[in-house]
């Protein structure tokens, strides 16, 4: 009997260690989404599931601070929107990847000065929101937040990253004309690392488009972007957006590849993915 106790703890001990390695190398793992549509981000995302329209309205009913309240120029009505979208996040140790959407509730809240907040949920693991100002006919990039959960079955691991356009990135401008380029910079932190990353690149102005939402026939401006990551991770992100000319988002195609250190070596990131708005008008 002796003998049996003493010949399972070794393989206790293995287990432990191993458990540890793997603990380590996940809370090592950090992806940064940085500003403009761009997306890069801290990625195991097990059991994650499309967000529904009435658990977005119930969010909102309980974050917003007053009635609902119409738009204005650059600044879209409050209110929970439908986006449909598909994606796949992949990581490259341990070798894992998960989709994104069908489902994917934007909101839309309302600031002070002209400001507004839009959130797009990827899924119950995953949310992404950037704040914009509507500043002397510009829509200007403030910053926001990334949110991701990693379920292990055994641990949960949560990371928050929060960016900031310093001074900010201005993504609509007056008179643009096709082609047109210009500077974005954001920097950012998170939860489960040290340091700052910075994510900076051109926004090119392609042109205005016609887009077919909820069937109705709708101008959109789309851009092209381009953005680097350095600092505590490296890599990019090409972005392809169209925004209404109230500012709201209508569709969204990205990729990004980004890369970080941890004690197992260098773990890659990629994801593709993409959002649609299938209706002009807020359910709430």
């Amino acid at each position: 009997m002796d003998q049996e106790a003493g010949a399972e703890q070794p393989a206790q001990r293995w287990w432990t260690r191993r458990r540890n390695v793997v603990l380590l190398a996940v809370g090592a793992v950090v992806i940064l989404a940085l500003g403009g549509g761009a997306a890069a981000y801290f990625l195991f995302r097990e059991g994650a599931e499309p967000v529904s329209i009435p658990e977005a309205e119930k969010r909102f009913e309980e974050d917003r601070t007053s009635g609902p309240r119409p738009g204005s120029l650059l600044v879209p009505a409050e209110g929970v929107y439908r986006y449909r979208g598909s994606g796949t996040d992949q990581l490259s140790v341990p070798p894992t990847s998960q989709d994104q959407g069908p489902e994917m509730p934007g909101t839309v809240t309302h600031g002070k000065g002209g400001c507004w907040t839009f959130r797009i949920d990827y899924s119950t693991n995953h949310w992404q929101n950037w704040t914009y100002c509507s500043t002397d006919g510009r829509l200007e990039e403030q910053g926001g937040q990334t949110f991701q959960r990693w379920d292990l079955v055994f641990t949960t691991i949560d990371t928050l990253t929060t960016f900031t356009c310093d001074p900010p990135a201005v993504t609509l401008r007056p008179s643009m004309e096709p082609g047109q380029k210009w500077r974005q910079s954001c920097s950012g932190t998170s939860t489960s690392v040290e340091g700052i990353s910075i994510s900076a690149g051109p926004l090119r102005f392609v042109g205005t488009e016609r887009l077919t939402i909820g069937g109705r026939r709708v101008d959109a401006y789309h851009f092209e972007q381009r953005r680097n990551l350095e600092g505590a991770q490296t890599g990019f992100v090409q972005t392809e957006v169209w925004f209404g000319t109230d500012g709201l988002p209508l569709r969204n195609e990205r990729h990004a590849e980004v890369h970080s250190n941890s004690i197992v070596g260098d773990v890659v990131y990629n994801e593709d993915g993409n959002f649609t708005l299938t209706s002009l008008r807020p359910t709430s």
